[in-house]
């Protein structure tokens, strides 16, 4: 039998909204503390479970609000639970927020050093792979301008080129190859097959089902919180259909 490398067992994930709009940040401490602040539950995830094998890819899909995302920052380890458990047997690689561990007022040579040792990699590490990120990113011409004058694709980009220079057993991917031009999506994604080629597992949230169809052969289908199908992917994309036009 298969290796299993990511396990969800009843999974859910509550968020409290507040009833009110508060104009600063006082303002919601005095009510938090005098009891007059009030919360709407709300249940992003409700008891999910699946399981994914070694080296399989698997999309997960649905509609905006469904849980994807959600779902993949619990995986990635970005946030915890409220109930159940997730059990990951690898490293991950999550694509997720490019360039959210950035200073955007540090440059582009600098954010790899930084986000590098975010990442857990020592500066001489950095130093050897520093050549092949920029070569990646194509972003030589811009190596020392402060990443605040960069295009959201721009930060991607380099992002990208940083957090996949390491073959890691699971890559997590959230709707980033709809970032930068055609050219550089084709180079992502060329990277990505190359690691699932070489083993890794792949979980991608898109909403291009032309993606999800050329990447994964596995859909995972949630709707507000809840897993409503998984099985292959032009079965499952089916049921989704049917829901959608219905």
């Amino acid at each position: 039998m298969a290796d299993k490398i990511i396990t969800v067992n009843n999974v859910s994930m509550r968020f409290n909204l507040a009833e009110e709009k508060t104009d600063t940040l006082k303002e919601y401490f005095l009510k938090m503390l005098t009891g007059k602040l009030h919360f709407n539950e709300f249940l992003a995830l409700k008891n999910v479970s699946f399981s994914i094998e070694k080296g399989e890819s698997v999309a997960l899909i649905g509609s905006n609000g469904s849980g994807k995302s959600t779902m993949l920052k619990i995986l990635a380890g970005v946030l915890y639970p409220s109930e159940g458990n997730v059990q990951i047997n690898g490293s991950i690689a999550p694509l997720i927020e490019l360039g959210a561990g950035f200073d955007m007022d540090l440059t582009a040579r600098e954010n790899i050093y930084l986000n590098g040792a975010v990442l857990g990699y020592d500066h001489d590490f950095m130093e050897q792979n520093f050549r092949e990120i920029m070569d990646f990113s194509e972003l030589w011409d811009f190596v020392d301008v402060p990443v605040k004058n960069y295009s959201s694709g721009m930060v991607a980009r380099l992002g990208f080129a940083i957090a996949t220079i390491v073959k890691a057993d699971i890559l997590v991917v959230d709707e980033i190859l709809a970032v930068g031009d055609f050219k550089f999506q084709e180079k992502c994604k060329a990277r990505m097959e190359k690691m699932m080629g070489e083993g890794t597992t792949l979980l991608f949230v898109s909403h291009s089902e032309e993606q999800v169809k050329e990447l994964c052969s596995r859909a995972i289908w949630l709707d507000h919180g809840k897993l409503m199908a998984d099985g292959p992917t032009e079965q499952v994309y089916q049921q989704y259909a049917e829901k959608m036009n219905g």
